[in-house]
Parts: structure tokens; sequence; C-alpha cells
């Protein structure tokens, strides 16, 4: 049961890191790795990930 419990928590992050990769124009693909390997983890840093194409000023 537990097993069973924590593989669907990573499962819903890999999608919600998945879809908000997507939405922030971010590399989708890597960000659902990242849900994969981090689990719950993976969720604030896709919030502060910057999207694709856009160039740091420093």
């Amino acid at each position: 049961m537990g097993i069973a419990f924590l593989l669907a928590i990573n499962f819903i992050c890999i999608f919600i890191c998945y879809f908000f990769a997507k939405w922030r124009k971010a590399n989708a693909g890597y960000w659902a790795i990242m849900g994969a390997l981090l689990g719950p983890i993976a969720l604030p840093f896709i919030l502060f990930a910057k999207p694709k194409g856009e160039q740091s000023t420093d």
C-alpha cells in the first residue's frame, strides 16, 4: 500500500511538472524527468525556471 501511494505521488508530480513547463514555455521533457527524480521537490523549482529563449542580462 505504501509503495503504491509513493508511485501515485510520483506520477502526479511528473504530470504537474510537465504541464507547468509547457505553460511557462520551459523544456517540458527535462522537467518531467526532474519530476520523476525529485518528486514534489521539483515543483517549486519549476516555478522559478526561466522560459526557453529568455536571456539573462547580467
